[in-house]
């Protein structure tokens, strides 16, 4: 940690030094960590500490409450907040290098608050897309061929997590890592890849941040403090040992199937330890059904998972995704038009999030697990109606 931080440092300059931001500054190490949350900044957000009762929200909770009975709001495709035209034409100069064109940035986006407001409005699941950049040598995220940001680095945003976590000792936070393939035209997991995701989430900063147990979730209590890896990835391409050397709850690609309502996975088959998922992000209707329809498949395959949260399986991980899209409609149901609606008689109940909101009302004292959004802040009673149950 030290390393990064003198050499981040050193990037600063004398310019920068000497400006307004860093004149009260006293440590080296807080120079340091200021400069690497700048670099954050575009996929992290400007970092701000909150006292919102959301911030705190698990101050609560005994520690002796297991993860897998707790409420846990999380986001999908959490970097995308910034993903915008201007920021897709800043980019088009960098996607160019290898032919890759992406689609327009309303197919990509699915938040519109930054990650330092997720976390300061009690997110605390984050789904995170990572690849290397075009030049194959930097871990960046992405959603598909688009390119969130040139600058802000996975190791970058990791350390606006720890800082946060420095602020609010009471809360435990989930990351959800998966490669983004299909990004450039020779992007793909290889040992380079998994070597540089393995290098940032076993430095001596994320040993000290990270949980170190294994594919398996235990009390609040040890979670506090703490992140606890989700990976959605293999180390396929690496010696045995690097899979054995890494901490967190495995969730393995291969296992994972595709656009279902209705996954059953088992990531600890010593203690048959099983997780529970609804990830049926394409509702696949066909040609010509409207956003009406197509919200509903996707609300009807969300209750129905939460449902069965409620009543089965009592000690194992539910996990369920209201996130979705359908873009082969014309005109597309974007991620936002399937989270909100588009505010037209097309949808008049609204998006899944406005009609979860009843549905969660009708659970309460219920477990429903950790339950992923689009465009979470909308409704802007959507996460405490989660947590209030």
């Amino acid at each position: 940690m030290l390393a990064l931080l003198v050499t981040a440092l050193a990037s600063l300059g004398t310019a920068a030094l000497a400006s307004p931001s860093y004149a009260n500054t006293t440590s080296l190490a807080d120079l340091a960590l200021q400069k690497v949350l700048q670099d954050a900044a575009p996929m992290f957000g400007n970092y701000a500490a909150s006292n919102a009762t959301t911030a705190s929200w698990m101050a609560s909770i005994a520690d002796s409450t297991k993860i897998v009975h707790m409420n846990i709001p999380g986001v999908h495709d959490s970097a995308t907040w910034n993903y915008s035209v201007a920021t897709q034409d800043s980019l088009d100069h960098v996607t160019a290098l290898d032919g890759t064109t992406p689609a327009p940035p309303e197919y990509y986006r699915c938040q519109e608050k930054s990650m330092i407001d997720m976390l300061n409005a009690g997110i605390r699941v984050f789904d995170l897309r990572y690849a290397f950049d075009t030049t194959n040598s930097t871990l960046v995220f992405w959603h598909s061929e688009a390119l969130l940001s040139e600058t802000a680095t996975v190791e970058d945003v990791m350390f606006g997590f720890y800082r946060w976590l420095d602020d609010h000792p009471t809360e435990a936070l989930f990351l959800s890592f998966q490669y983004e393939s299909s990004t450039t035209l020779y992007g793909t997991s290889d040992a380079a890849v998994q070597l540089e995701l393995f290098a940032t989430l076993t430095s001596p900063a994320a040993q000290k941040y990270i949980l170190q147990t294994k594919d398996q979730f235990g009390t609040l209590g040890e979670a506090r403090g703490h992140i606890t890896l989700l990976r959605r990835f293999d180390f396929d391409q690496l010696p045995a040992e690097y899979e054995a050397a890494i901490p967190g709850v495995h969730f393995s690609p291969a296992l994972w199937t595709d656009n279902s309502p209705d996954i059953t996975l088992v990531y600890n088959s010593a203690k048959n330890l099983t997780a529970y998922v609804e990830d049926f992000y394409d509702t696949n209707g066909p040609m010509g059904s409207n956003a009406s329809l197509n919200i509903q498949w996707k609300y009807n395959a969300t209750t129905a998972h939460i449902q069965k949260a409620t009543t089965m399986y009592p000690d194992s991980l539910f996990w369920t995704w209201a996130s979705s899209e359908y873009t082969s409609n014309i005109p597309p149901e974007t991620p936002k038009m399937m989270a909100l609606g588009n505010g037209t008689a097309y949808t008049p109940l609204g998006g899944v999030n406005q009609r979860l909101i009843p549905f969660l009302r009708q659970q309460k004292g219920k477990r429903v697990g950790m339950v992923m959004f689009d465009f979470f802040d909308v409704p802007s009673n959507l996460v405490q109606t989660l947590l209030d149950i």
